[in-house]
């Protein structure tokens, strides 16, 4: 199965990037996205968005997985 790379803006704008075959490249490929929007960002004011990584059989799983809300992670006990 492959790797997708999206770039996900604050309205859950999904914007496919890439797909890789490999997790090392797409792992490298997201960091430098990063990278890349960290330095610029300094410059672009209001640029929010996100680069993310997801494992899924085909493209429209793995926009489906990131549409979808988190659910909140319960630590310990109440």
């Amino acid at each position: 199965m492959p790797y997708f790379v999206y770039k996900i803006t604050p309205d859950m704008r999904l914007t496919h990037i890439e797909t890789q075959e490999r997790y090392q490249d797409a792992r490298a490929t997201v960091r430098n996205l990063r990278a890349e929007h960290a330095e610029g960002a300094e410059r672009v004011e209001g640029e929010d968005a996100d680069y993310r990584m997801i494992f899924a059989k085909h493209q429209l799983e793995a926009e489906r997985l990131l549409s979808r809300p988190k659910d909140n992670r319960v630590i310990g006990e109440d």
